[in-house]
């Protein structure tokens, strides 16, 4: 016992480096192929079986993701902490999630009707669930807590790359979008599995899960509602603003191209890729600060609301000019303002949990606020752009961003 104490120790003193860059890999497997396709791959398919109805179909699609996503969520989350296997107990899920997101791809490449796009969005937003929820609770899982700042840099490297490597990537494929997603399974499968092999989660079979039942099991499944829960909802609706207010912009970038700035579907696909470029550059470069400045100086919700309003600005600048400049900037400023954000996201998610028994299932709750966001964003542009046009999209979702910001500050339970 006391061998096992001391090796314990020594394996907390040393930095996990394995940890940090396996979550990285793992987390861009499922993120940039789902980015990838959903802001712009899906949106392309979409325009070629319904032109006319674009905008419509976008917002009904993440209307039905939404709700499937919340659900998917939280269930699964709960299913995995409850979970004892020789293989761990999130390994399996995410493996599970693997194979079926693979599935939803392949059958995405043959669908050729609205209908079908729905169901199969649908289906694959249960699937994604299966790898997002498990994954994050490594952090808490397997994370000493002085470097928690740090490692939750490596996920925030991760959420900052997803983006502008799944619209780089996905942009050479707009005319071509079956070939796009064959290329994003590929890319799923290499860094998933890369991922979670560096990770190495450990057989969990000789520990014992609490066993729940009445109440308890009720509250296992569903959002918390016990304990420090104020900090926690302050934090999930900071995350959903921020996030619905980047995705108002991401979701439509294509069609502000296309629209909004009148550019053909050539000049659009390059505008895309310098505006992927750019928050590639700008959102590594400070996500890699980001959490050593966390864990240095210990202040987690001053970067996250900083952030958040550096955020705001950005997404308010195309507003100034139907011109691809004012994306360029946007790109430079909300890179940054993500770097910063993602980089210490999910440090300051783990200090506001108010349960340790749930801890996928909240984290889960967390982040799907992310997923969320990304859904509510499109649904509002969606709203604005029919009832009143695409430049007012623009400082909507600014104030979002502040407000978000307010809500990140009003947390006492960190600094």
């Amino acid at each position: 016992m006391e061998t096992i104490h001391i090796q314990k120790k020594q394996s907390k003193d040393k930095f996990p480096f394995r940890l940090g860059f396996g979550l990285l890999l793992a987390l861009l497997g499922w993120l940039v192929p789902y980015l990838g396709v959903n802001s712009t791959l899906l949106p392309a398919k979409i325009q070629e079986i319904a032109p006319n109805n674009k905008v419509e179909v976008i917002a009904l699609l993440a209307t039905v993701a939404m709700i499937v996503a919340t659900v998917a969520n939280i269930i699964e989350g709960a299913m995995s902490d409850r979970t004892v296997s020789r293989f761990g107990k999130r390994n399996p899920w995410i493996i599970c999630g693997l194979i079926t997101t693979l599935i939803c791809f392949f059958f995405l490449t043959r669908v050729t009707t609205v209908k079908g796009i729905i169901i199969n969005w649908a289906l694959f937003q249960i699937s994604l669930n299966f790898m997002v929820a498990p994954l994050v609770a490594f952090i808490a899982d397997m994370t000493p807590p002085k470097y928690r700042g740090s490692i939750s840099a490596f996920w925030g490297v991760g959420m900052n790359l997803g983006t502008p490597v799944g619209t780089l990537i996905a942009s050479h494929y707009i005319t071509s979008v079956s070939s796009g997603i064959y290329i994003f399974m590929i890319f799923e499968v290499i860094f998933t599995i890369s991922g979670l092999l560096l990770i190495g989660e450990k057989s969990n079979q000789n520990s014992h899960t609490k066993k729940l039942s009445g109440k308890e099991l009720i509250e296992s499944f569903i959002f918390p509602i016990h304990g420090e829960i104020r900090d926690f909802y302050l934090a999930v609706f900071g995350k959903l603003l921020f996030v619905s207010a980047q995705f108002l912009v991401t979701g439509y970038q294509l069609y502000i191209f296309v629209d909004y700035m009148g550019l053909s579907s050539t000049n659009a696909t390059r505008n895309l890729s310098i505006m992927s470029i750019i928050l590639l550059v700008m959102g590594v470069a400070f996500g890699i600060l980001g959490g050593p400045l966390s864990d240095k100086f210990h202040s987690l919700k001053l970067l996250v609301a900083l952030s958040t309003v550096a955020m705001g600005i950005g997404v308010m600048l195309p507003a100034i000019a139907n011109s691809p400049w004012t994306m360029f900037l946007y790109a430079a400023l909300s890179g940054a303002a993500m770097g910063l954000y993602n980089s210490v996201d999910q440090a300051l998610n783990v200090a506001v949990l108010p349960n340790p028994d749930n801890t996928a299932k909240d984290l889960g709750i967390v982040n799907l606020a992310n997923s969320i966001g990304q859904i509510v964003g499109p649904i509002i542009a969606s709203i604005i752009i029919s009832s009143i046009g695409y430049r007012l999209m623009f400082p909507a979702a600014g104030i979002m961003c502040f407000v978000g910001a307010v809500l990140i500050l009003m947390i006492k339970k960190v600094r």
